[in-house]
């Protein structure tokens, strides 16, 4: 089993560098895709209009990765 690969904002923020602001601007902007590196998060939600996002840590990681290396070239 692959295991649990959804990680909250705060978590993925945290062990990408990055503020969860940044990584909703990532997913704002397209960067990030849903149902690929982000997915809404099944459980109940207070505003079901603005539901809490999950990261898949790995395909976000690599995403980002190949975005700064291509910035930095």
């Amino acid at each position: 089993m692959l295991g649990d690969i959804w990680n909250s904002s705060e978590f993925a923020a945290k062990e990408l560098g990055l503020t969860e602001f940044r990584l909703s601007l990532l997913r704002e902007s397209g960067l990030l895709k849903p149902g690929i590196h982000w997915k809404s998060s099944p459980y109940g939600q207070k505003k079901p209009w603005n539901p809490e996002p999950l990261y898949n840590m790995k395909l976000c990681q690599r995403i980002i990765q190949n975005v700064f290396d291509n910035f930095a070239a």
